[in-house]
């Protein structure tokens, strides 16, 4: 076929009419209620497949009109080459394909990836009428104002509970980093090590706020030393961080904890240069259990943060929270978006590797 195909295309091949492929691409013959006898479960999977084998999509401008929906949802993360958004990418897209592939979506999600944003920039984005919600990951909390609008739905992933509160078309996924964190530390102290270093995130977001009170709680009675370091500065930013922790032969720390596995990275880095052996001598604990972490010589002991779950968990919110609606309705006024709890944190777990030892 020379052309764009169309919903006839499609019809003709699945031997059904265009109103019935409306019917499967809309959502309206799928559901509870008198609308799931519009079209059977076995037409339907007909339809779709003729769809795919045409490679037929619904135009997004014929949608919109038609459902008030566009099917794309904003993913804005604060550095696009961090390697925990990139897990939290592949699960949000993994769920928005799932939601088009079983006719939920109305005919589909896709998921945009935004980075360096700023809070003005995502009230742009959310006024703009383009993506039908926004999910905001590892948000800086003063980056974020009231302007938001209130009619378009938000969900905050691995962030302050508080953006949320009181918000019926909002929600926050948190992780429990701050678990994750007393963990590492915990393993450390089990180990015998009483004098900890900490590379930690001079960034002021919750995620970051949460790792130090779950180091400070778990270190409690240690000796520590701590150096900042801008995890969004890559492996420079750790190396330079890991010099002036690890300067001092005398009075180096014996073990550890960097708030992210790149920070952990340039840890390596200068124990090679100045001699020193992972765990012989200097033993590293990370947090996000990159995709790299086994590769790392030792392979490294980190926390792991679910990122994958973390953003099919806010596809999966954020899909309800369209299905509510909209402020000014009388389902709205009297609180409707309440019947929608705020989610339990997302559990995280030490992995223990070789880079830790007495």
């Amino acid at each position: 076929m020379n052309r764009r195909p169309t919903g006839r295309d499609v019809a003709e091949r699945a031997g059904v009419s265009q109103a019935t492929v409306s019917l499967v691409f809309s959502g309206s013959g799928t559901g509870s209620g008198a609308a799931a006898h519009r079209v059977s479960e076995a037409t339907r999977r007909r339809v779709l497949a003729a769809a795919a084998e045409l490679g037929y999509a619904p135009q997004a401008a014929g949608r919109q009109l038609r459902l008030g929906r566009t099917g794309l949802l904003l993913l804005a993360v604060p550095n696009i080459l961090g390697p925990f958004f990139a897990r939290v990418l592949a699960g949000a897209q993994t769920e928005a394909a799932q939601a088009g592939s079983t006719g939920a979506a109305d005919g589909g999600l896709s998921v945009v990836v935004s980075s360096a944003w700023d809070h003005a920039a995502l009230a742009r984005a959310a006024r703009g009428g383009q993506y039908d919600g926004l999910l905001i990951c590892s948000p800086d909390d003063s980056q974020l104002g009231g302007d938001l609008p209130d009619d378009v739905p938000v969900v905050f992933l691995d962030a302050d509970p508080a953006l949320s509160a009181g918000h019926p078309r909002r929600r926050t996924q948190q992780l429990d980093v701050g678990a994750g964190m007393a963990a590492a530390v915990a393993h450390l102290r089990a180990l015998g090590h009483e004098r900890l270093g900490h590379l930690r995130s001079v960034e002021s977001a919750h995620t970051f706020r949460a790792r130090q009170a779950g180091f400070e709680a778990a270190a409690a009675g240690a000796q520590v030393v701590e150096v900042g370091v801008s995890v969004n500065g890559g492996l420079e930013a750790a190396r330079a961080a890991a010099r002036l922790l690890l300067a001092e032969a005398g009075d180096r720390p014996r073990a550890v904890v960097c708030d992210d596995d790149v920070v952990a990275a340039g840890v390596y880095h200068v124990a090679a240069e100045l001699g020193l052996r992972v765990p012989e001598d200097l033993s590293v604990v990370g947090i996000d259990n990159i995709v790299a972490a086994p590769l790392f010589s030792p392979a490294l002991t980190t926390v792991d943060l679910p990122g994958e779950r973390l953003g099919g968990a806010g596809v999966r919110l954020l899909t309800a929270l369209t299905a509510l609606p909209a402020p000014g309705a009388a389902d709205a006024r009297s609180g409707a978006g309440s019947a929608l709890p705020e989610p339990e944190p997302l559990p995280t777990h030490l992995v223990v590797r070789g880079s830790t030892g007495p």
